[in-house]
């Protein structure tokens, strides 16, 4: 069962927050939270709050252990633009663009997650290895 929880309109770039997002996809629950304590950005601290949330989703809402738990994935996609200007010189302005992001935090059972992935993966593997090379039979007749 997946576990969802959303920050919306967090006061902070997409781009500097997929930066913390990507390092904590696919962490167990309790490795990500200590990720997230130590590193030195506002976005950790924005994510750890949803991850936290998360987790008290799962505990409270469905019932679920979050010990054996896992960061499925964590996304921060862009929000809407706060548009300020300031003076520039002879009577201009520059603008200024506050972005936003909305930051959302997936967890899933463990042991779930990567059976199912590794099987897709085999798959994959198995349907791009037959192939053969014209030029190969045209170099043989020649």
């Amino acid at each position: 069962m997946e576990v969802r929880s959303v920050h919306r309109y967090a006061r902070i770039s997409s781009q500097k927050a997929r930066q913390v997002t990507r390092a904590i996809t696919g962490m167990p629950v309790s490795q990500a939270l200590n990720v997230l304590d130590f590193t030195p950005k506002k976005a950790a601290q924005l994510i750890g709050k949803v991850l936290r949330t998360a987790i008290a989703n799962a505990e409270n809402n469905h019932e679920l252990d979050t010990e054996d738990m896992v960061v499925r994935s964590a996304v921060a996609t862009p929000g809407p633009t706060l548009k300020r200007i300031t003076p520039r010189a002879r009577g201009s302005a520059g603008a200024i663009k506050k972005r936003l992001c909305h930051i959302t935090v997936v967890l899933a059972a463990g042991k779930e997650e990567s059976d199912e992935g590794s099987s897709t993966s085999k798959v994959a593997v198995k349907k791009a290895a037959p192939r053969k090379r014209p030029a190969a039979k045209k170099a043989e007749q020649a």
